[in-house]
């Protein structure tokens, strides 16, 4: 079973995350790692902190001679920031004296933000110790080991991209073509707001750029896709077996997520039954982890009946507005139980070219323990034995 868990605060020394499961002889490539890392802090509307950091996973245990052991894989990204906010995260420290002011306890909650409920929770009266955790910051953990077990799924030629399909009210509404998805991608990474078509791109630049000037935020959607997974991965013996179930869990754990669908998603309510399946095809000799058959349309997403079907897994997440804000929104200190403006922090204006990166790697984790699940073994040379027995088994 392939499990995780990340560690960290936003402007502690480091973040950390573990994965456990993992194939021994498998040679990880830090570079796609680090590539991923640098896809996670680009994109037009990021803040001032993506400036100070400059995300680099060093992988401390798990290797030896450059191949994975089987054991535990555990992966560190130092804080550069934390240079500028230690003597805030440990009092004790008062070597640094800009900002002291950050040193005053956080006592007027964001609304939209893990404040309130996280210090009612853990008895806090310093929200600080609610959101150096809650922070998106950890979600660079996630986007390193999920690029790990892309790499892996990858091996077995899956393939990943991801794209913003809306920021605000400016929506991508031309046709887009993914046959080719290697350059799909490579047309979103050439765009500030990882959008496919150059012209949209430029409309939601504008909007981001109006919403800072009202020192305001926005938010939009993003499609994730991923090619080549093999028919059969999931199940629907138990609720939890149910890989749509998963996947939309993993990308409702990500930071200003909101809504999720798969496929044709909400609009499949507005269908009749006749057009809102995919009718099935059949081509002797055409693909072995389809098992041959496939369909000409993809409403259903990739899943059915909480398995993979072997089109493309299409998911989108709505992101909402980041909620801390330039103008912030009324709340109550708890302090004195009066009404009070929210603590303002650093933050960005725009999250949702980030959201593509990050939903990327949550989903190749979580297709990454369903493909294992199905073809696992303890090391590469057993799991390509299972895997090519089941393409070459007749169905």
């Amino acid at each position: 079973m392939l499990r995780y868990l990340t560690a960290g605060e936003s402007h502690g020394p480091q973040l950390t995350a573990i994965i456990d499961g993992f194939p021994a002889g498998f040679k990880p490539d830090l570079d796609r790692i680090n590539r991923q890392l640098a896809l996670r802090q680009a994109g037009f509307g990021r803040g001032r902190r993506m400036k100070i950091e400059a995300d680099r996973a060093e992988i401390v245990s798990g290797l030896r001679h450059g191949l994975t052991l089987g054991s535990p894989i555990s992966v560190v990204i130092r804080n550069r920031d934390w240079q500028n906010w230690k003597h805030v995260m440990n009092p004790a420290d008062r070597s640094a004296s800009s900002a002291a002011g950050r040193n005053a306890p956080l006592t007027a909650p964001r609304p939209g933000h893990a404040d309130l409920a996280g210090g009612v929770k853990f008895n806090h009266k310093d929200f600080r110790n609610v959101l150096e955790r809650a922070s998106a910051r950890e979600t660079a953990a996630r986007v390193a080991i999920g690029a790990l077990t892309r790499q892996l799924l990858e091996h077995f030629g899956v393939r990943f991209a991801s794209h913003v399909i809306r920021i605000g009210s400016v929506s991508l509404t031309k046709k887009y073509d993914t046959a080719d998805l290697p350059a799909f991608a490579g047309r979103v990474e050439k765009s500030k707001v990882r959008c496919a078509d150059a012209s949209t791109s430029a409309r939601m630049v504008q909007a981001i750029k109006t919403a800072g000037k009202a020192s305001d935020s926005l938010g939009g959607v993003v499609e994730i896709i991923v090619r080549g997974l093999p028919v059969g991965l999931g199940g629907f013996s138990q609720w939890d077996d149910r890989l749509d179930g998963r996947l939309a869990a993993a990308m409702m754990s990500v930071p200003s997520v909101k809504g999720i669908e798969i496929g044709a998603g909400f609009k499949l309510a507005g269908l009749p039954g006749s057009k809102a399946h995919d009718e099935i095809h059949y081509r002797q000799g055409s693909d072995p982890a389809r098992k041959d058959f496939y369909r000409r349309t993809n409403r259903a997403g990739g899943i059915e009946a909480g398995m993979t079907n072997g089109e493309d897994v299409i998911v989108r997440a709505a992101v909402k507005p980041v909620p801390t804000l330039g103008r912030p929104l009324m709340t109550v200190d708890i302090s004195a139980r009066n009404p009070a403006r929210a603590a303002a922090e650093r933050a960005d204006l725009c999250v949702v070219p980030a959201v593509g990166v990050v939903g990327e790697a949550v989903a190749a984790l979580t297709l990454a323990g369903a493909f294992l699940d199905k073809f696992g073994g303890d090391s590469m040379t057993e799991i390509e034995r299972n895997y090519r027995a089941y393409l070459d088994a007749p169905y």
